[in-house]
């Protein structure tokens, strides 16, 4: 089977953010593993260009709005690469084949009878002289109370409303309160879907329950029709034969992903209907719980309406925290990408994420201190410092050369860690595989301080030799296993074990006869970081 795995596409009118590689790492890990096992798989993403908030800021810039994504693309992608994100395609919205697909979608979705036309009410800034879009109408959500809420989806409750149904609404532009004005739009029948879009949720056994019961009681509830267009100004795609109105990036956005695909298989010579129409296709999303209800319900049934293929899983993650609160400039959390990866190392916060992400949509929490301890104690002084001791002693006394391990150590600490740490891999379970990894290594470090080698050599080298080879064995099966979570630093120590492109099916192999390479430091101590002066240090 062909697997096509995408993130959430990250909007074009601002930097990649610590929240925002909560996402991209988890997605970029999972991927790396299925890489090891050989899965036939392709990571796929763009930038999310299209709206309203493009085109109001590329103005407030004296900019173009194609310039303002370019610019955007750019950064975007110079942190992905900092952070070894490991896409085959990473594209954009605003591209010939997310117009081409589309169109082709909201043709077939019309020529069904899923698309109709109809009068509405909206809001209007007579100052702005123009239409508000959702985000660009602020005001008290109309479910919980909850205030400064946006005109499209309450952060608090999850609520979905119109733009009109805010109570006390202001224009997010110019302060001011919008009228209301009546303009034709097109519309998508998601109603008529609720019987196939329940009979989805229950019967895939992928999806987390905690989201499909959530999902369920929007469903239960009644699903209402969905505003598919805009009105000019808008950045975007003019719908197709009417030029008057534009997509609403919502359906564009997730279009993206199929886009994406289209791009690689044209460059790489696949065929994208093996992934998104035929039966030799699979499909993974991950998201955020902030999007849940346009990819478990609109997408969903725009695909079915459309004849392509549903996602096979959508893995949801909660939102990032820095020291228990949400991400805040005011409050000197909001954290850039950019400002990280220029004051550490982008491997740690790789596998600090990791060490904290479960298959759940519990949110994470960043503390610094926290961060510092664990790379400095579990990074540094386990992994690595096995990795240290076990190849200099082997380089150093014993020229190099793994012996014969204890295959009655190496064995049974294998037997009883490894097949546990590549199941929790598969179920998304990254914090358990860090955890199993991690004693793993503590047992390994525990076995070469106790063993002695460096008393054993006076009086048996090839007793040494073993003690030793036994972990060398180990620091093998460690880079391996830690090679989706932290990849530079596993490859440098490939380099020195002078074993390259190590897989999964290298795992538990004999090393007796093999010469390793040059030992070198893998992990430096942290000691003083202090994140840009922001109160996080």
């Amino acid at each position: 089977m062909k697997l096509v795995v995408t993130s959430a596409l990250p909007y074009a009118n601002g930097p990649i953010h610590l929240g925002h590689l909560v996402e991209y790492i988890q997605t970029d890990i999972y991927v790396r593993f299925l890489r090891l096992a050989g899965e036939q798989v392709i990571y796929c993403c763009a930038d999310d260009t299209h709206g309203a908030p493009i085109e109001i800021n590329a103005y407030k810039l004296g900019i173009t709005p194609q310039e303002l994504i370019a610019r955007s693309f750019q950064e975007h992608t110079e942190d992905f690469e900092k952070f070894q994100i490991s896409f085959d395609s990473y594209y954009s919205t605003n591209s010939p084949e997310n117009k081409e697909f589309s169109d082709l979608i909201f043709s077939r979705l019309r020529d069904k009878g899923d698309i109709y036309q109809k009068v509405v009410e909206l809001s209007y800034c007579p100052k702005c002289q123009r239409f508000l879009p959702d985000r660009y109408v602020r005001g008290t959500c109309p479910r919980c109370g909850a205030h400064d809420q946006y005109g499209d989806n309450c952060e608090v409750c999850n609520a979905t409303y119109a733009t009109t149904d805010l109570i006390d609404p202001y224009c997010a532009i110019c302060k001011s309160v919008p009228a209301r004005k009546e303009s034709e739009h097109y519309f998508f029948r998601l109603s008529s879907y609720t019987d196939r879009l329940r009979a989805w949720l229950l019967e895939n056994k992928n999806l987390q329950d905690e989201i499909k019961n959530y999902i369920l009681n929007w469903v239960d509830a009644g699903l209402k029709d969905w505003d598919i267009t805009r009105d000019a100004p808008y950045f975007g795609f003019q719908i197709l034969d009417d030029p008057t109105k534009y997509y609403y990036v919502w359906l564009d956005a997730p279009i993206g992903y199929m886009a994406s695909t289209k791009h690689y298989c044209q460059t790489h010579g696949d065929d994208f209907d093996s992934y998104w129409v035929k039966d030799t296709g699979r499909i993974i999303h991950f998201i955020g719980k902030d999007i849940i209800y346009f990819h478990f319900l609109f997408w969903p049934a725009v695909l079915m309406g459309s004849g392509f293929r549903l996602p096979e899983n959508i893995v949801v993650h909660g939102f990032l925290t820095v020291n228990k609160e949400r991400m805040s400039k005011s409050r000197g959390t909001f954290i850039t990408a950019r400002e990280y990866w220029q004051k550490a190392d982008p491997s740690y916060l790789r596998f600090y994420f990791a060490a904290n992400l479960s298959h759940s949509i519990a949110d994470i929490d960043f503390d610094l201190n926290d961060f510092k301890d664990r790379i400095n104690s579990e990074l540094l002084g386990n992994v690595a410092n096995l990795a240290n001791r076990s190849l200099n002693f082997l380089k150093n006394k014993l020229n190099g050369k793994i012996a014969t391990a204890d295959e009655g150590e190496y064995r049974a600490l294998y037997d009883q860690k490894v097949p546990a740490i590549i199941d929790s891999y598969y179920k998304f379970e990254f914090r358990s595989a860090i955890r199993g990894i991690l004693e793993l290594s503590d047992f390994a470090n525990k076995y070469f301080q106790h063993a002695e080698p460096w008393k054993k050599i006076k009086e048996s080298e090839q007793e040494a030799a073993r003690i030793v080879s036994t972990c060398v064995h180990w620091v093998r099966d460690l880079a391996i296993l830690l090679k989706p979570v932290i990849p530079l630093i596993c490859q440098k120590l490939e380099q020195q074990l002078n074993l390259p492109d190590l897989t999964l099916q290298d795992l538990g192999q004999s090393l007796t006869g093999h010469t390793i390479a040059d030992p070198q430091p893998l992990v430096q101590r942290i000691d003083n970081l202090t994140l840009i002066g922001k109160g996080i240090s």
